[in-house]
Order: structure tokens, then C-alpha cells, then sequence
């Protein structure tokens, strides 16, 4: 008890109250009596001779009690979920006083006679973070390092950490495991070697500074490894993309790069793992499914999409009104939704408890919804045989996993939960529709990825083609972008909105800064003395690996007076390293030339970079030469006028 008053609370009782109308027969009645706020007739009469005393508080204050409560004077008329009714009373005599505070929460009775058809529980057990690799590695003689915008991951791989710990806590527990591949990826080339930005998006590698997570993550690794033998495992597509960002916003040029991604995705974690994962699932976020998000998940080669049971209806829904009726559905166009709880769902994400002491009373509240929900949802079909799936947050708090675990174990035990694998879920789908939502939540909306910043991935995109084709290593750099760009779009974001936009920015930034690192080195005016001459172009490199695939043309304004000829000169360099290029030119007449550099690659002819001009100042050009040129010119004149004699003739 916590005294939140301005004035001291005299002597006062806590007492107990049990629902006045017993059981509670749906779970819409569940939530009935959270959000009931006064205490009313529906709570039910104290128990009598069951309170504990408490002396006076003054304000601030906090003090602690302990009230028993023996079962049989809760006067409990069989299996359900019961109001339970928490209060405390200041003593204004014989009568029932005055109530200063309470609490409700809910209370799960399973006596041993009782028999309900258990139900086939399937709990997702998910492992994911945020993006933390880059485009951006640091290149050497003998190994090429990936750079991370923080060293997050270490703390998070190490003993204790959140990803260490949910590793931990679900092995040998009946969970699926759900599995990002990026995560993997990320995990070994910590243990490989890596650099960390000195801040995000920073897109020189010499800045980084060596990564010390490779121990933690090899450990991780292992745990992991350990964990999921012999279990059920989805690996999401690559990155895990933010399906409904990428349908309402414009990601159909994406659909290519994630569904190559997603192939590759799945081998990398069976290789990791020694497991053969189940690949074809999409996650889109708060179980949002419409016909656009099917269709982009199809799209992907995701052939099951998990949902909110609020958004799908089966044609043999068993509940109408209450418990979400759990299961796969059959969806037109060949998409099958699994459906999960979603009343479970936002208990699971709407909690937040803290670890130790102080997250006490918010885990056991959360505990004893839980129990009340998966008990309630048994007795609404008591004989019938039905699915709970359970979906906690993807990042999902280890106070929450530690709950979810404690629920399911305590309901298996009780007898009214089955644990049941995923395949199992899957099985047997039933037809059906999406249903029509009234209006997209509002705050969910407003955590998409915005079309502008998809817009920017696509452009990156075409930019880290035109890149690779100047390239010699270009398979290594254009897999490196290309899962940069898949974590640009991840669902991961949603949580942090200002991190999306820094981590799509530092990958334009890499890529703006890798095409500007070849150019043409500008120079103002060269002289040119005789008829036949070279000029040398400086094309400079600051790329970390050799430059192949780009030529250099060079165009006259004059050309009566100087001429390349050369058309197109081959341009290779090493890594870091300028390469002066010889451009042979012809001189006809004295005079300044303008003459314009370009490179081009040579795959296509598309201009690179920008052009570089500057003047050629032509002198001393021979006598010979310049005769040739008049006359070449007084022959053109003759033949003009030849011409124009003979058409008025006619």
C-alpha cells in the first residue's frame, strides 16, 4: 500500500472481494471488470473475518501486507476465472468505512474433478533486435571487416542480456522458436571480426573502431545452437520487413531484392544451427492482414502470414462473441493465415513490467490475466476441440517471457492448456475471409515506414547497381547493400522512428560517398604544341577495391581544330589509388579548345560521375598542317558554290 494522498491515512483494513456473480463466462467479461473502476454490488460483499490491519501511513509512504484467505471462504462455485477484488478501508467504525484504494485482478480456480477439453497451445518464441550492421566494411589485404553503427549487440549477446536470456530461458520449453536470419548473420561476423562506427552512418571505415562483442556472440551462438535441437523453428524472411509498411507505401520495386534475400535467409540459419527451419512465414506487425498485405507477402513466396484472429473470420468460427477461435485459415489467392489470439496479444505487448521487486505486482497482474484468459476461453466450448496460439512481442521483455512461461506451464499442469507445435496449428485449415476493418488504428499507422523513405530505398537500390558495375569484387559489395537495404525496411523500426531514418540515411550516405570516390580530377588548361599530342586525365579512386568496368571519352568543342583519337580508353585501378589516363589528340589550327572529360560504364554506356572540363591551348602547330587545313576548307567552299551554280542552271 502507497500513500499518494497529501495527508496522512489514519488506521485502515485491506479486505477481499470475489465477483458477486460468480464465474465469468466470456472474456469480453474479463475486461469488463479490468476497466471497471469504482467499487460497485458487481464486486461482491467483503469476506468476512479475512482482513488484515494497518496502522497509519504518512503521505509518501509505502508499507507492505500479507492477508490469507482460506479457499473454501472465497465460496468459489466451481472451474473459471473470478473477480477478485483487492481494497483497503479506513476504520470509521462498525460500518463499512471509507475507501481509500484497490486493485482487481482476476482469479483462476481449476478444481481436480474438473475435466475441460485442454487447449492445443501453440507459443511463439521469438529472437530478434534491431539492425545493427551497416553497409559500410572496412577493407584490408586479408579480410574484408563489416562495420556496426553501435556495439549494442554485446551486451545483448553476453551473460545476462536480453538475447542471452530468452535463448536460455526457452530451451527445453514447448515453444516455437522464431528466428530473424540477420540476427545470424550479424552474430557471425561479430565472431569474425568487426568494426563499430564512431557514429552512425558514418561512412568512413578508417574511423571505426575495432568491435569487442565476438565473445559474447560466440557463446550466444552456441546457446542457441543448444536451444533449438530438435525443435521447431521459423526463420522470418531476411530482416524480417515490415510487410504492411512495404504494401501501403509503395514496395512492390523492393518485392524482388526481399524475396532473394528471404532464399538465402533460410540456408543461413540451417547452416548456423544445424536445423532445418521452416521458411514462408510472414509476420506482418499487430497481426494486420488485408487483401494488399496478402498479396505482397504472396508476392515474397510467404505462404502463411500470421494475423490477428480479430481481423480473420473462419467459415466455421466456433465463438463468435469471446474467444478468438484460434487456427489456420484458408485464404483466397493461396495465402493461409494463421490466426493468433489477439485478446492475449495486447496483454502481452501492453505490459512493460521491470525487473526485480519493483516489477512485482505488474508481473503478477499480467500473470493472473493471462491465466484467466486461457481458462475462460477453454470454458466457452468446454467438449470442443480448439487452438490458442500465443504471440508475444518480437522484442519481447525477459519479465514477459518469464510470465508467458509461468502461464503456460501452470496451465498445462492445471490441465485446460496443451502444448502443441506449430505444424500442428497449421494443420487441417479451415476456409475463410478477411474481415473489414472500420478504420486502420491510428497509432499503428503512424509507425509505418513513410512512402518518402521507401522511395529513398528504391533509388538506393538502382544507385548499388550502378555501382556494381564498376567493381571488381562487385558480389561482396552488392550482397552487403543489398541487406542493408532489407534492414532499411525492417518491422524493427516501428519501435524507433528515428532510427529508421538515420540507418536509410547512413546507407544513401555510403552509397553517395562510394560513386562520388571515382571522378575525374578537374584541371584548368594543358598546351598542346605539335600536331600529335597525349593529355593526361587523372581518374582518382577512393574506393577499397579495384576499379574495373569504366572507360573515358573525351569530346572536342573544335574539332577543325583538335580531335581525340581515341574514342574510348579502357580505365583500371587499384584500390585507393589515382590512374592517369593518355588521351592521344590530333592538332589542326592554333587556338584554345574546350574539351570535356567523361567516364562511362562500360556495361551499358551510362554516363558516371560528372563531367570534367577544361581547355586545350593548341600552339605552334605546323606549317604543313595548317595548309592542309585551308585547303581541305577552300575545297569545301569550291564545291558549295559548284552546287548551287548547277541547281539554278536547272
Amino acid at each position: 500500500m502507497t500513500n499518494t494522498s497529501g495527508r496522512r491515512v489514519g488506521v485502515a483494513r485491506v479486505g477481499v472481494r470475489i465477483g458477486a456473480s460468480g464465474a465469468i463466462d466470456t472474456r469480453g467479461g474479463l475486461a469488463t471488470v479490468a476497466r471497471r473502476t469504482p467499487l460497485t454490488r458487481a464486486d461482491g460483499p467483503e469476506v468476512a473475518d479475512r482482513t488484515a490491519r494497518l496502522a497509519s501511513l504518512p503521505t509518501g509512504a509505502e508499507r507492505g501486507f500479507r492477508l490469507t484467505v482460506p479457499v473454501p471462504d472465497l465460496e468459489l462455485d466451481g472451474a473459471g476465472a473470478y473477480a477478485l477484488t483487492v481494497h483497503v478501508v479506513r476504520a470509521d467504525g462498525a460500518g463499512a468505512g471509507t475507501v481509500l484504494g484497490l486493485t482487481r485482478t482476476h482469479l483462476s480456480a481449476y478444481p481436480d474433478a474438473t475435466r475441460l477439453e485442454p487447449l492445443r497451445t501453440t507459443v511463439l518464441w521469438p529472437v530478434l533486435d534491431t539492425p545493427r550492421m551497416e553497409a559500410l566494411a572496412l577493407r584490408t589485404q586479408d579480410s574484408v571487416l563489416p562495420v556496426f553503427r553501435d556495439d549494442q549487440l554485446t551486451a545483448a549477446f553476453g551473460p545476462g542480456g536480453r538475447l542471452r536470456r530468452l535463448v536460455e530461458m526457452g530451451r527445453g520449453q514447448p515453444v516455437t522458436w522464431v528466428l530473424d536470419p540477420d540476427l545470424i548473420v550479424q552474430a557471425r561476423a561479430m565472431v569474425a571480426g568487426y568494426r563499430v562506427a564512431r557514429t552512425p552512418g558514418d561512412t568512413d571505415p578508417q574511423r571505426a573502431t575495432e568491435g569487442t562483442g565476438g565473445e559474447a556472440a560466440a557463446g550466444w551462438l552456441a546457446a542457441l545452437r543448444a536451444a533449438v535441437r530438435g525443435r521447431e523453428v521459423i526463420a522470418l524472411p531476411y530482416a524480417d520487413p515490415d510487410l504492411a509498411s512495404l504494401a501501403r507505401g509503395g514496395g512492390a520495386p523492393l518485392a524482388g531484392l526481399l524475396r532473394r534475400a528471404s532464399r538465402t535467409g533460410r540456408s543461413v540459419v540451417d547452416r548456423a544451427l544445424g536445423v532445418h527451419a521452416r521458411a514462408g512465414v510472414g509476420w506482418p506487425a499487430g497481426g494486420e492482414l488485408d487483401d494488399g498485405i496478402a498479396r505482397y507477402a504472396k508476392g515474397l513466396g510467404l505462404d502463411t502470414v500470421l494475423a490477428s484472429g480479430a481481423g480473420v473470420a473462419s467459415a466455421g468460427e466456433l465463438v463468435s462473441e469471446g474467444a478468438t477461435d484460434d487456427g489456420a485459415v484458408s485464404l483466397e489467392g493461396g495465402t493461409t493465415a494463421l490466426r493468433y489470439d489477439a485478446a492475449i496479444a495486447s496483454q502481452l505487448f501492453a505490459s512493460h513490467p521491470a525487473a526485480g521487486a519493483s516489477g512485482a505486482p505488474a508481473r503478477l497482474l499480467l500473470r493472473q490475466r493471462l491465466l484467466a484468459e486461457t481458462l475462460t476461453a477453454a470454458r466457452e466450448l468446454p467438449y470442443a476441440r480448439r487452438e490458442l496460439v500465443m504471440v508475444p512481442p518480437r522484442r519481447m521483455p525477459l519479465a514477459v517471457a518469464r510470465v508467458l512461461l509461468t502461464v503456460v506451464a501452470e496451465g498445462r499442469k492445471a490441465g485446460w492448456l496443451e502444448p502443441a507445435g506449430f505444424a500442428a496449428a497449421l494443420r487441417k485449415p479451415t476456409a475463410g475471409r478477411l474481415r473489414g476493418f472500420d478504420g486502420y488504428p491510428l497509432a499503428r499507422h503512424a509507425a509505418e515506414l513513410p512512402p518518402s523513405r521507401l522511395t529513398a530505398v528504391v533509388r538506393d537500390r538502382l544507385r548499388m547497381r550502378a555501382l556494381a558495375k564498376v567493381l571488381s569484387d562487385a558480389r561482396a559489395t552488392a550482397a552487403s547493400v543489398r541487406a542493408a537495404l532489407a534492414r532499411s525496411v525492417a518491422t524493427a523500426w516501428r519501435a524507433d522512428p528515428a532510427g529508421a531514418a538515420s540507418y536509410q540515411r547512413g546507407v544513401s550516405r555510403y552509397l553517395t560517398a562510394s560513386i562520388a570516390s571515382v571522378r575525374l580530377v578537374p584541371k584548368s588548361t594543358v598546351v598542346v604544341t605539335g600536331g600529335s599530342a597525349t593529355i593526361p586525365v587523372t581518374v582518382d579512386n577512393g574506393l577499397q577495391q579495384d576499379l574495373t568496368g569504366v572507360e573515358l571519352r573525351v569530346l572536342s568543342s573544335r574539332p577543325e581544330r583538335l580531335t581525340a583519337r581515341d574514342r574510348a580508353l579502357p580505365v583500371q585501378a587499384s584500390r585507393a589509388v589515382s590512374r592517369t589516363v593518355r588521351i592521344r589528340v590530333e592538332a589542326y589550327a592554333n587556338g584554345p579548345v574546350r574539351l570535356t572529360a567523361q567516364l562511362y560504364t562500360t556495361t551499358d554506356g551510362r554516363p558516371w560521375g560528372a563531367p570534367m572540363m577544361f581547355t586545350a591551348d593548341v600552339r605552334s602547330v605546323p606549317s604543313g598542317a595548317v595548309i592542309f587545313v585551308l585547303g581541305g576548307t577552300a575545297l569545301i567552299v569550291l564545291a558549295v558554290a559548284f552546287r548551287l551554280r548547277r541547281t539554278r542552271s536547272r
